[in-house]
Formats: C-alpha cells, structure tokens, sequence
C-alpha cells in the first residue's frame, strides 16, 4: 500500500490538533421543549462526551492496542481474498481519497476505506469479539475511526480513546439487547458504536452525542442469519457497512437531522430484537470495560465451533488418532453451536459455520488455521467424507448457562470401539482462558504475510501496540 495522498503531514502541537471540517454543522430544528430524552441515554452520552484515555487502567490500554493489532491482522488476512481485492479495485477507483484501505496499494474516500476494511476484517472469520455481547465491537468501529483519523491526520491517542468507547457502547446495545433468531448480529448496533466512536473524535458534547446514538440505531440492517448458515457471502458486507453508516449518522447530524427521542429502546427493544434492558447500557459505566472482556480468535471459523474443537484438542493431546481410525464423533454444545451442522458446506464461508466440516477439517488436515478453511479444503474429498460422520445436537443445559461459559463435549467413537471423550467450559482466547501475547502476535504475523512483508508488518505491530504515543494515524501504516 502506498501512502495515500497528502496523508504525511503531521498534526499541529498538543494531543488533539485543530482540524477543519468540510461539512458545516446545521442546527436541528427536531426538537421541541418537553420532548427531552430519556435519563439513561442523557447519562450515558455525558459519560461518551466527557470520556478521556487517561482514565483507563494501564492494563486496559494495553489490552485495546491488542485488539487493534488482532483487527488489523484480520483485515490484512481478509483483503487478501479475491473478493475483496475485486471489490476494492471498484471502490477505490471510483471514490478516491485519502484514507488508506489496508492491504492494498490504494486509498479512498473514508467512508469507502471504513467499508473495505470492514468487510476485509470479517472475510477469515478471525476477528475477535464479545460473548457477552454476542457479536464483534471491534470491526464494527475500528475501520471507521481509522479511516477519519487518518484523513485527518489525528494522533494515535484520539483514536486509541474512540476505540475504546466505541467497542464500549456497542457491546453494551448487543448486552442489552436480544435480538430476533433470525438476525445475524453483524450490522445491527456496531453501527451504534461506529457513530459514538467518530462522535468521541470529533468532540462532539453530550447533546450531540445523543442525538448521533438515537440517529445511529436507525441504521440497523436487517442481516439474516440464513447468510452464515448457507454461506451467502454478502454477510462478509455487513461489518463494512456498520463502518460505513456509522460515518453517514455523523453527517446526518452535522446536517441537522434527527432520531427519536430514544431511538435504542426502539428499534433494539421491538424492532430487531424483542428486548432492550436500558439499564444495561449505563450499569457499572466506567467502572469496567467491555473490551477487557473480549475473545481473541487461533480458528479461523466461527466462535460456536470452538468449544467443540478445544474439546477435540484435548483429546488429541492425550491420543494419536489418524483421520481413518474415526468411526463418528459426537458432538454436544449450546444452541447456536447446534445449529452449525451442515456438513456439505457449499463454500468456505459456509465451511467456516460448520462444526462437522470444523471438526473433520482439523482431523483430517491437521490443523484450523486459516489455509484449511480455503477452496482446496471444502473441495477436499477426505474432509467431506469425514464430515459426514460428525452429528452436533443442542444440550440444553449447556445452553442455559450462556453467556457465562460457552460449553461443549466431543466423543470419538473409534473404529476398533473405543470412545475418546473431553469437554471444556470456557474456550480458549476469552478472558477465562486467554491466549498468550506471543500467540496472538504469532497469528498477526501469519495473517499479515498474506500481503505485506514481514518487517513491514512487524514495525506496524509495533505501532499499534503503542498507538497512544503515535503522532500521526496517516503514518501509521506506512
């Protein structure tokens, strides 16, 4: 990726440099007197309005520029796709601009480069999330926030700050809310957070913050879950236009337009989902953050699988078992594990939302990492015949003790009769069993090589991993 045009200048002196605006701001000519907003979302955007980094545990901060580093490695390994590399050809000649769109020799237009990146950084599956929140705050707001902060050459520190509430509110509307079985959770309130992180950039008072919230969660797509399921790829999208819409709900409100008087209640409490607990958005608010709560991603598969191949590592660490000896495995895990169970997948997205294809994938090919999840592997006549032999059913026990722990429990049957059994609570990457920094550092490098080299991605992990102390995000990739 080159450097994008006129992206290396440095900010003016101080934390947060005067930055001039194209847009100009109109007044809203919504309100009226008596039609205030409700406590908890005044409560909630005074926090946002007045939230500063300096607040944070060092720990805290440490563990944002991790998750930075984790996004970054997934949309690098994501644009590698030919999907994405079609799709950002197109975009990029059509709305050029000054933002940079990660792992391609291009730039454009913020909106775009927020989309791109957003749609890149779902692609693998390796992007890390929120089991409480059941969803993935981070790709949901990082590509926005990079791509204004680097239009407007903004210090890493403002955008360390965006992330982190960000990633904070939108988990919270995914806490809160319940949303229909038949939603995908991508793109539904990351828009959310994407809005109140650009907001946070842009200084906005509590009074605007507000108002971009309530303007934010009329954004929601209507995502299905069918596309992970069937592996409709346009589902590799919805992330990107989160990003994208989180960006249209400032302009929105720059223009003077705006939401309902509590638009979250609305759309997260009867229109999407059939439950909004507003309480949940503001309880324990900076007391804890939800980032620190997070699961980082080593399967490049769906987090629903993962329990049920943790179990089947356990096992492998205590018995040698060669793909042939496998008579059947069972597999037994919460509801949305359970209804991962095609075992034809007809590409690698539907692949990557398939216990048994999972589970025979790393029996038969010796590992779920991101090269046995491509083409070769769907294709891969060993693997499919071996799905075939996998059976995953809902215990209800187990699903009644989400979002605590994500359990699973995986039988082997053997074709000289013995059974090999494990099961796990947690799985591993979340904060109940994290990975080791080596281990995520290892898994950026491997994903960054797809298509920079590595003293490249070296010197950006590095970067991001100190984003607070960097001058300027319009260098940050270079």
């Amino acid at each position: 990726m080159r450097r994008c045009a006129g992206s290396a200048g440095t900010p003016t002196s101080g934390t947060r440099p005067q930055v001039r605006w194209r847009v100009t701001t109109a007044r809203s000519r919504c309100r009226t007197e008596g039609t205030g907003m409700p406590a908890w979302l005044d409560t909630l955007a005074a926090f946002a309005a007045d939230f500063r980094l300096d607040t944070l545990p060092p720990a805290t901060i440490e563990q944002a520029g991790w998750v930075a580093i984790d996004s970054v490695g997934a949309i690098l390994g994501g644009a590698a796709e030919p999907e994405m590399v079609a799709l950002s050809a197109r975009l990029a000649e059509d709305e050029p601009g000054e933002s940079p769109i990660l792992g391609f020799a291009r730039c454009a237009a913020p909106a775009t480069a927020a989309f791109l990146n957003g749609a890149a950084g779902t692609f693998l599956e390796m992007d890390e999330g929120n089991r409480f929140a059941r969803g993935h705050p981070a790709i949901h707001v990082l590509p926005a926030i990079l791509a204004i902060a680097a239009r407007r050459r903004l210090p890493g520190r403002a955008a360390l700050e965006a992330l982190v509430l960000g990633y904070e509110i939108g988990a919270r509307v995914g806490i809160a809310a319940n949303l229909r079985p038949s939603m995908h959770p991508h793109g539904t309130w990351g828009t959310v957070g994407a809005a109140a992180a650009i907001a946070r950039l842009r200084g906005f008072d509590a009074a605007r913050m507000a108002e971009t919230l309530n303007v934010a969660s009329s954004l929601t797509l209507a995502s299905s879950k069918r596309t992970m399921l069937e592996g409709g790829t346009v589902r590799n999208a919805y992330a990107g236009v989160s990003n994208r819409l989180g960006l249209l709900a400032i302009d929105l409100v720059d223009a003077g337009f705006c939401g309902e008087r509590d638009g979250l209640t609305s759309v997260f409490g009867s229109v999407v989902s059939e439950r909004f607990d507003s309480a949940r958005m503001i309880e324990g608010l900076g007391t804890g953050w939800q980032i620190d709560r997070n699961y980082f991603k080593l399967h490049s598969c769906c987090r629903y699988n993962h329990g049920a191949l943790d179990a089947l590592e356990l096992v492998l660490a205590r018995d040698s078992v060669a793909p042939e000896q496998v008579a059947r495995v069972e597999v037994e895990s919460y509801l949305y594990a359970a209804e991962l169970d095609d075992p034809e997948p007809r590409n690698t997205l539907g692949a990557k939302f398939s216990v048994p294809f999972a589970i025979a994938t790393r029996l038969v090919r010796g590992s779920t990492e991101v090269e046995n999840f491509t083409w070769d592997a769907v294709r891969d006549r060993r693997v499919l015949a071996l799905a075939q032999r996998v059976s995953v059913r809902e215990d209800k026990a187990m699903t009644a003790r989400l979002p605590a722990v994500r359990p699973a429990r995986v039988a082997l049957t053997l074709t000289d009769g013995r059974t090999l059994e494990a099961a796990v609570e947690a799985n591993r990457g979340d904060d109940q069993d994290p990975y080791s920094r080596d281990e995520l550092a290892t898994k950026y490098a491997s994903l960054a090589a797809r298509v920079w080299p590595a003293d490249r991605a070296s010197r950006v992990r590095d970067r991001l991993l100190l984003l607070s102390a960097q001058p300027n995000v319009a260098t940050l990739f270079d």
